[in-house]
């Protein structure tokens, strides 16, 4: 098994992530070669809670311009982690 701290990046803070957080449902950015089994062992593992679903996603790169120079962001996985009902991630408590 990977180290938890190698598949887990960070977490994502956005107005969005916040709505979710009333379902228990929490944002993180994790590497792109980790699968949602992965994902479930290591965030149970570093926050201590029961993890229902994981859904992830890859971001895809966007096209930008800094004055005459043309590039393109990075990719990057996403993953929505939904946690039992009753636990909470406490580095997103406000």
């Amino acid at each position: 098994m990977k180290d938890p701290r190698e598949v887990i990046i960070r977490p994502i803070i956005s107005e969005h992530s916040y709505d979710m957080m009333e379902d228990n449902c929490y944002t993180f950015e994790v590497a792109k070669t980790a699968n949602k089994v992965e994902i479930a062992q290591a965030i149970e593992a570093i926050f201590n809670v029961k993890v229902v679903k994981v859904n992830t996603l890859n971001v895809k790169a966007k096209p930008k311009r800094v004055r005459y120079q043309l590039g393109k962001t990075r990719t990057w996985k996403k993953a929505m982690v939904t946690v039992k009902e009753g636990d909470s991630i406490e580095l997103f408590a406000s």
